[in-house]
């Protein structure tokens, strides 16, 4: 395939992505209206985010079956058309227990991103330019993440924070028909099995990559789900401008995840497709764990607070790329969609406590321990990634 050949399916499938999380995220930009409107705690708040990564979290691997089975176009286009169903049932439930009912949905139904874009790409790209292709997949997540604050809290200054979702939901209904048209796909084995998981669990490296996951996910989602509570409540910031601070480090995260890759590429280290992008995540993750102890020694004033958080967003947000070439090194590609599936739980099973453990620590200690806390993760998962480097 030829470079221009190479560059097409790459950008359908960023733009796929960034539709996908422009609904995931949605949510994450829309804690401060969410929390006014039912009138929740802080924890309450973090609940709602569990309650969204277990959707997502317990239909990866019958996603990442599906995408195995049947090719990542079907579970693309009809994932985009669940998403913006499910977008619009936020703004439905007309109470916080039917609330957390969409938002379970909408994780169900983000599920198949991570599997179906990562098998895209290995399908598309050849080895030499794998990482910097992942890295500009990955962007498509922190773009639409980053529209998604633009367009929930831009919305909310003029008009009710739920139209937001109404126009987000329309978005993702228009994108499936576009992509449905633009895009070919690759096939699958033609046949739904069970991911082989005796194989995943036989392989130590990936099993060490995993396990760094469940750490850099828990820092990762929860930076993301507080960022505007943080800037409005500890720092005084006004929301307009803690919506542009999280827009800001979703676009200094999709710097990253480019820059990321690209050195990845550059590095080329002998032995392992996987040793290149772990030296790369073991750096981002480092510089991570210290602009979190930055955040939990003093309470910075707003310009300095703003300045971290986009430092956050090129090192904690901005590793998934190189997470997931890794992943895809240690692994054969006809279990990509498992592996994937994998992990993606693994980050998200870090999501899945960390929230509401750090709007706990929150309320009754303060934010700087919460910070302190995902500097802790953050230096766990630098441990188990050294773990990895020895053994591949």
């Amino acid at each position: 395939m030829s470079v221009s050949g190479t560059w097409r399916p790459i950008g359908i499938v960023a733009g796929w992505q960034t539709a996908a999380s422009l609904c995931y995220y949605s949510v994450f930009a829309a804690t401060p209206f969410i929390r006014e409107a039912f009138g929740l705690s802080r924890a309450l708040v973090g609940v709602l985010m569990t309650v969204l990564t277990l959707g997502y979290t317990l239909n990866l691997f019958p996603s990442g079956a599906a995408v195995d089975g049947f090719g990542e176009k079907p579970v693309m286009v009809g994932g985009l058309v669940a998403l913006g169903a499910a977008t619009a049932g936020v703004v439905a439930a007309p109470s916080y227990p039917v609330l957390l009912l969409a938002a379970f949905a909408l994780g169900a139904a983000y599920a198949g991103s991570m599997p179906a874009t990562n098998r895209a790409i290995v399908g598309a790209v050849a080895d030499a330019r794998r990482n910097l292709a992942m890295g500009i997949k990955q962007v498509g997540v922190t773009l639409g993440s980053a529209a998604a604050s633009v367009v929930v809290t831009g919305i909310a200054a003029v008009a009710a924070w739920r139209a937001g979702f109404l126009l987000i939901a329309a978005v993702a209904l228009v994108g499936t028909g576009a992509f449905a048209l633009a895009y070919a796909g690759t096939g699958g084995t033609g046949r739904l099995e069970r991911p082989d998981l005796g194989g995943l669990r036989a392989n130590r490296a990936y099993l060490g990559l995993v396990s760094a996951g469940l750490f850099l996910g828990a820092a990762l989602f929860t930076t993301v789900g507080y960022v505007v509570l943080y800037l409005t409540e500890a720092v005084g910031t006004t929301v307009g401008l803690a919506g542009i601070a999280l827009a800001g480090a979703q676009v200094t995260g999709s710097a990253g995840r480019v820059v990321a890759g690209s050195l990845a590429d550059r590095l080329s280290l002998p032995g392992s497709a996987a040793r290149a992008p772990l030296a790369v995540l073991v750096g981002q993750t480092a510089l991570a764990a210290a602009l979190y102890a930055a955040l939990a020694l003093s309470t910075p004033p707003a310009p300095v607070a703003v300045a971290l958080f986009l430092a956050l967003g090129a090192t904690i947000l901005g590793l998934t790329g190189v997470y997931y070439s890794c992943l895809s090194a240690l692994v054969d590609a006809d279990d990509l969609g498992a592996a994937t599936a994998g992990g993606q739980t693994a980050l998200n099973a870090g999501a899945l406590l960390a929230p509401p453990a750090f709007g706990w620590i929150a309320d009754h200690l303060g934010y700087r321990a919460s910070w302190g806390l995902l500097a802790a993760a953050a230096l766990a998962s630098i441990g188990l990634l050294l773990g990895v480097r020895r053994r591949v």
